[in-house]
């Protein structure tokens, strides 16, 4: 904190220079003392927050294989029965309740989950653009995604559920496809066994592109199996112009990813 001696203001100094100059200072001394108090009122002020301070939010890497569901985080928000990666259904309390959720052929138990928006609203308060960007939404590696988590009848995590969620607009959608490439970099390009799918009856390519792929991938540590499906085609009916106005259509192929990561022996 700065202090009047070292401004330089004294008792009784020589006022000899012209436009009342004090003491060999530029200023008149009521502006130095206006400097003084906005020094001192600087020195005062708390600190603005920076986007390094934000806190920390739980992610569905968090999550961990094996875990028992009272033992999982609760930072996660909207808890609901999940539908095979698609929107939520019945409302639930927390992953205790995952009981309440029908289960499916492999015998697990769905639940769905958001992340909380607490950080979001942080960086709007602060005005922090880029972390407004990253944290809106629901969304890994910057793609919007539906996510789920899997429990066993013991009530242990037994898979996790990523698809890409063509609902929200906050990227373009075409995009969608791509965040395989983001999953199977987190796992290690190689060892992936992928299966090219042929085409169904009315499925083409969007322009060059086709792309129905299935690949999966045995993990060590903890023992389980990655499993990636990938769409980019447009399908029967849809088209890149309407038939009837000639004009190019929005929206209308698949664009999608869809990851599973499944306890080995679930």
């Amino acid at each position: 904190m700065a202090s009047v001696r070292n401004i330089g203001l004294r008792r009784g100094a020589p006022r000899g220079r012209p436009g009342g100059q004090a003491g060999g200072h530029k200023g008149r001394p009521y502006e130095i003392v206006a400097l003084v108090l906005t020094l001192l009122a600087a020195d005062a002020a708390p600190a603005q927050p920076q986007p390094s301070d934000r806190p920390a939010r739980a992610e569905v890497w968090d999550l961990k294989l094996g875990t028992p569901a009272d033992r999982l985080p609760a930072d996660f928000t909207d808890y609901a029965c999940g539908t095979n990666g698609g929107p939520p259904s019945v409302p639930l309390n927390g992953w205790r309740d995952f009981r309440r959720c029908r289960a499916d052929a492999e015998g697990l138990r769905e639940v769905y989950f958001r992340y909380d928006d607490e950080l979001e609203y942080w960086a709007k308060a602060n005005n922090f653009a880029t972390e407004i960007e990253k944290y809106s939404g629901t969304k890994v590696y910057d793609f919007p995604v539906v996510l789920s988590a899997r429990f066993d009848e013991g009530g242990v995590l037994a898979g996790l559920r990523i698809v890409s969620d063509p609902r929200d607009p906050s990227r373009d959608r075409d995009e969608a496809y791509l965040l395989r490439n983001f999953l199977t970099a987190r796992y290690g390009r190689d060892g992936w066994d992928c299966v090219d799918l042929a085409a169904a009856e009315g499925e083409t390519p969007v322009g060059r592109t086709f792309v129905k792929q299935r690949c999966r991938k045995t993990l060590e540590g903890p023992a389980a199996v990655a499993d990636i499906e990938t769409h980019f085609f447009r399908k029967k009916g849809q088209s890149q112009y309407d038939p009837q106005s000639g004009r190019t259509t929005e929206g209308q192929f698949e664009s999608l990813a869809r990851f599973e990561l499944t306890r080995a022996g679930s």
